[in-house]
């Protein structure tokens, strides 16, 4: 990183500055978990250069949809910020070129099955540790490098299954499901930017990098938040609620007149305030719902009389004037229609910018704004200029290019 004077407060007329500005990341990571880990780091103003393998990040052929060059809506959802380079590291000359752009580099970001690092003279420990010693080496990988699934390669839908998400996400009609979105791998990505960040400073105190581990397993474990704590305390496995909570009633979805609603009520006052509003007073009155220790014990019978008080009326509304009274509750939106909410566009969370169409930053910084100021790179885009700023003259450029090392995109068909 530059040095502090570079960091002073800017002055009254000069533009914001990313609170991560002046920090160089190598992202050699691919697909959801580090991609979207590295895009947070560049949407905070990091030099994110992503290098990619000859045949290119797998995300951009993940489509239809497609953008004009080609590349999959997929990758464009998380690879914004970034600068691109392509690079084959299964070479020699490929690795000595890794090995010159971290020599500028705060980060390494790669999630490389275990041991491919090693096989390349890259293991943190023997070669980039004392070569590198502020390096901070974030690796992300399926189950770890040891125990007895270390080595495996993982995937967010086999981790959904194997760490219990499935079992407690669905109804008895569905059976186990799947989470609609790559949750083990988005939640994963939010940790890796966590690790790194407590590890950048840990290296402001202590002037040393070190390595970052991150596992989809352990990210997908620590998602079992109150279902594992149950389980724990009672020896009773939780099972398949639909949408409802296992320690919360009423918190659910309930049909109105022109679509549902989420309910979510955590207290006996809100309760006794949406009974009120809803016609429903007897209700707070009754034994059977005056707590939600009963409410739970009861909570088919409570749930009939939610939905008859609840049929006729329509949904947005309904919810508008719960909010207003203090009772937690909101329409069951599509895609399109959450992205159509007018507080959407008030909170900036839609970009579109030269055809580009993406979600906005989700963190806010008061001094140090985050910007999207680049769009996603098209295959190598920045080859040329990134390896100038580490030092490679021309005539190596076009040497490294000859030989195959900086390869071209789309491939040469086989």
């Amino acid at each position: 990183m530059s040095d502090s004077s570079e960091h002073a407060a800017p002055g009254p007329d000069a533009p914001a500055r990313g609170a991560l500005e002046g920090l160089r990341v190598i992202d050699l990571s691919r697909v959801l978990a580090g991609p979207l880990c590295t895009q947070m780091l560049a949407d905070q103003g990091a030099d994110v250069i992503k290098v990619e393998p000859p045949g290119g990040d797998e995300t951009r052929t993940l489509g239809p949809p497609v953008n004009e060059d080609g590349d999959a809506a997929y990758f464009m959802a998380v690879n914004r910020g970034k600068r691109a380079i392509g690079l084959d590291l299964s070479q020699p000359e490929g690795r000595e070129v890794l090995l010159a752009l971290l020599q500028e580099a705060d980060v390494l970001v790669e999630n490389f099955v275990p041991g491919t690092m090693a096989r390349w003279g890259l293991d943190y420990e023997a070669d980039l540790k004392p070569r590198f010693p502020q390096l901070i080496h974030c690796s992300i990988t399926g189950f770890g490098e040891d125990g007895p699934l270390g080595g495996l390669p993982g995937y967010d839908a086999i981790l959904q299954a194997m760490c219990g998400l499935m079992s407690v996400n669905g109804d008895p009609a569905s059976g186990p499901t799947r989470v609609g979105i790559p949750i083990v791998d988005h939640l994963t990505g939010y940790t890796a930017q966590s690790g790194i960040l407590l590890a950048l400073y840990h290296r402001a105190r202590t002037g040393l990098g070190q390595r970052v581990e991150v596992t989809l397993f352990d990210t997908a474990l620590s998602l079992l938040v109150p279902h594992a704590a149950n389980w724990m305390h009672t020896q009773h496995a939780p099972g398949l609620l639909g949408s409802a909570h296992p320690n919360i009633a009423p918190y659910d979805r309930f049909a109105c007149r022109d679509g549902e609603i989420f309910l979510g009520i955590v207290n006996d006052r809100q309760f006794r305030r949406f009974c009120d509003y809803a016609g429903l007073a007897a209700l707070a009155d009754d034994a059977r719902f005056a707590t939600n220790r009963s409410r739970l014990t009861h909570r088919e019978a409570l749930r009939g009389a939610i939905e008859a008080a609840l049929a006729a009326r329509p949904r947005e509304a309904l919810c508008a004037e719960l909010m207003r009274i203090g009772v937690p509750a909101g329409p069951v939106n599509s895609v399109p229609e959450a992205f159509a909410q007018a507080h959407t566009a008030h909170r900036g969370m839609r970009v579109d910018r030269d055809g580009y169409h993406g979600i906005g930053p989700a963190v806010r910084l008061s001094r140090a704004p985050a910007r999207v100021d680049r769009l996603p790179p098209a295959y190598a885009q920045h080859t040329d200029e990134v390896l100038r700023e580490a030092g490679l003259a021309d005539t190596q450029i076009a040497a490294l290019k000859e030989l195959g090392i900086l390869p071209r995109w789309p491939p040469p068909k086989p």
